[in-house]
């Protein structure tokens, strides 16, 4: 491995931040705001799931019981 000293390490980074294309404050509050949208869906969705699993569950076991 070839090795540079530290002043060239901390140019090569810079230079390769610079090239970063940063998001603006738009895209990351509309990314946020999908991000939360998704969760509380997922999160509905799972709940209904679980209620549709324990009605299931205990309809079968009182049928039994």
């Amino acid at each position: 491995m070839a090795t540079t000293n530290p002043i060239q390490f901390i140019q090569q980074v810079r230079a390769e931040v610079a090239k970063v294309v940063w998001p603006t404050r738009r895209e990351v509050l509309l990314t946020t705001v999908m991000v939360f949208i998704m969760a509380a869906l997922t999160a509905v969705f799972f709940a209904l799931v679980d209620l549709g699993i324990r009605g299931g569950l205990q309809l079968i076991l009182t049928s039994f019981g």
